[in-house]
């Protein structure tokens, strides 16, 4: 939110401090950065068009769409979709579905299966990077992950399998994934079974 508020601070000030004419007067014409009547934006123009945009996305109901934080673990997270259901405990049942590449090659998919994956919340089942990251969701949550190498396949990387690519040791993989279900807490599920 904070991004937001700095963008729309300076997009709406009145200063031309990025604009060209700001640059020091020592360049000469032909280093000076020209700008046409034709379309090209200023980076005022600019600013105030992104600052726009965050604040619409705010207003649309998701005002983390345009903002990415990195974890102190060295994760990235970039929030796709803002859930708004209850958050699992360590040792719960989970329900997620996601895809994994590292690099160009597609790592896994999980998103189109009729099932989603099961997995127990700190059970180590997923790469450390994605297990660091899961209790911190919320049913409805979709975000995509840069997960750096130590906290993926580490330096030993993996080998090729059965369907499955070579991953280079210490490759960053890019990691989208969705909390989909908790059935211990899905209040649908506790009606039909009971508590």
């Amino acid at each position: 939110m904070r991004a937001v508020l700095v963008l729309l601070a300076v997009a709406t000030t009145g200063t031309n401090g990025f604009a060209p004419s700001a640059f020091s007067s020592r360049r000469s014409s032909s280093t000076q950065v020209q700008m046409s009547a034709e379309g090209e934006v200023s980076r005022t123009g600019f600013l105030k068009q992104m600052a726009g945009a965050a604040v619409a996305a705010t207003l649309v109901g998701n005002p983390f769409a345009a903002l990415a934080e990195t974890l102190p673990s060295g994760v990235d997270v970039k929030v796709i979709k803002k859930g708004d259901g209850p958050i699992p405990d360590i040792g719960e049942l989970a329900a997620i579905r996601f895809k994994a590449f590292a690099g160009d090659n597609k790592i896994d998919d999980i998103f189109d299966t009729p099932e989603p994956y099961y997995t127990r919340i700190g059970n180590g089942g997923l790469i450390k990077g994605v297990e660091d990251v899961l209790p911190t969701m919320r049913i409805g949550d979709r975000w995509e992950l840069t997960i750096p190498g130590n906290l993926a396949f580490g330096p030993k990387g993996r080998p090729a399998s059965a369907g499955k690519p070579r991953i280079p040791g210490d490759q960053t993989i890019i990691f989208e994934v969705e909390m989909v279900g908790l059935p211990g807490k899905e209040q649908e599920l506790i009606d039909i079974i009971g508590d």
